[in-house]
């Protein structure tokens, strides 16, 4: 069953951001886009450099008024504890979301309960709370923060402007599509 236009549930978790602990909730997300970055776990191989690269293009985000959580099934106590024990894992500025009860996980369809840890899943919310985009990947394929971005961008573009479409490689001021009758056939 797809995820999209799924509305997502209260809920209520430990952040570590900026050295500090904070709890964030889905009011917290609500009234501005949102990506939800789930990885597998903290001190890993891949994760670090999805999670730096993010950090390279989190002002983009942000001035894309688009807030970035990252996700894990780790604790707080662990986010800070890889924070403090990695330069680029110190470097992050985004809310590091703590799940190791699995509420996140679980809602967004992305654990693996054997393992107790989430897939590579990645989703776009929109500031009602509805997912509106994503993606799970398997968890040797690190993702790409400059799509993530052009992805944010053109569901925001879409929401905003109804009647047009954005077509692969779309960025924002490039060409878009108005679809009706006289585009079949013809492209």
């Amino acid at each position: 069953m797809s995820l999209i236009n799924k509305q997502i549930e209260d809920f209520s978790v430990q952040a570590f951001q900026n050295d500090d602990f904070r709890t964030v909730t889905k009011n917290d997300v609500l009234g501005k886009w949102s990506v939800f970055f789930f990885y597998p776990a903290d001190f890993t191989f891949v994760c670090p450099t999805e999670l730096e690269d993010l950090n390279g293009l989190y002002d983009e985000f942000q001035k894309a008024d688009c807030e970035v959580y990252s996700v894990s099934t780790d604790t707080h106590f662990v986010h800070k504890a890889w924070h403090d024990a990695s330069e680029n894992i110190g470097s992050l500025r985004y809310p590091m979301l703590a799940d190791p009860t699995h509420v996140l996980a679980r809602m967004f369809d992305v654990l693996i309960e054997d393992q107790g840890i989430a897939e590579r899943g990645t989703f776009i919310v929109n500031p009602e709370g509805n997912i509106v985009c994503y993606e799970v990947n398997a968890g040797a394929i690190g993702r790409n923060a400059v799509e993530l971005l052009r992805k944010v961008q053109a569901c925001q573009f879409v929401e905003k402007h109804g009647d047009a479409v954005c077509p692969a490689r779309w960025v924002p001021g490039a060409e878009v599509l108005h679809p009706g009758i006289d585009l079949v056939g013809k492209l």
